[in-house]
């Protein structure tokens, strides 16, 4: 088993396919129709991470969220699903601490993938492992190839979601709401030039930041 997931979806048909594909990949997995549900379930049990939807009858899922930050876990990882595509309300989520969103329709072979970066990034506490790079998370110090590698704060930051995303295409808008907060702190080009910025630091290890056309980059 690859853990335990509990998703929290009043959509049958989204349900239904959570329950099939998430069961497929080996993982354990309760779906719940409401957040108030939820809420019960997860006094009693605290599973691997939250599929959570925002637009649920009764409780919303943003306050579902709240209510678990402050009762529940501080950092159960939660990824939450939703309909509504405004930035005001992705920043709402990501703000009331949810590590990741996706917005609906969604394939599902993205939502697999960032279920398992979270885990992948849960598992291995403070520190970010990628071929020759090494990411301390609390001291923030950062190796390459055992020699020590001087990012600023930006830099670091940004290596940090890339490489705890491996394989996962980040948006440049994505990389500016995880990395400067918001995607309205400015033009997005500032991620193109901290990429190059990383690149040129990481020598012949920056080729795993790849561009993708058109829709971001991506480290594999």
């Amino acid at each position: 088993m690859k853990g335990r997931i509990l998703a929290v979806e009043d959509d049958v048909h989204i349900a239904k396919l959570l329950r099939m594909e998430l069961s497929h990949e080996g993982y354990e997995i309760e779906v719940l129709g409401d957040g108030k549900e939820a809420l019960k379930y997860l006094e009693k049990e605290l599973p691997d991470l939250l599929i959570l939807d925002v637009m649920l009858p009764g409780i919303d899922g943003f306050s579902v969220l709240e209510e678990i930050r402050e009762y529940v876990s501080t950092d159960l990882p939660v990824i939450m699903l939703t309909a509504r595509g405004e930035v005001k309300d992705r920043v709402r989520g990501l703000k009331s601490g949810a590590d990741d969103y996706l917005p609906k329709p969604f394939a599902i072979e993205e939502l697999l993938a960032r279920i398992e970066a979270i885990l992948r990034r849960k598992g291995k506490g403070e520190r970010i492992s990628y071929h020759e790079i090494t990411l301390d998370l609390q001291s923030r110090e950062a190796t390459l190839g055992g020699e020590e590698l001087q990012l600023s704060k930006t830099e670091f930051d940004l290596l940090a979601v890339l490489l705890s995303n491996a394989g996962i295409v980040m948006s440049k808008d994505r990389l500016l709401e995880k990395v400067w907060g918001s995607e309205d702190w400015g033009n997005p080009n500032v991620v193109e030039v901290y990429i190059n910025y990383l690149r040129k630091k990481l020598g012949k290890s920056g080729g795993i930041i790849k561009t993708v056309r058109g829709s971001g980059y991506v480290v594999r």
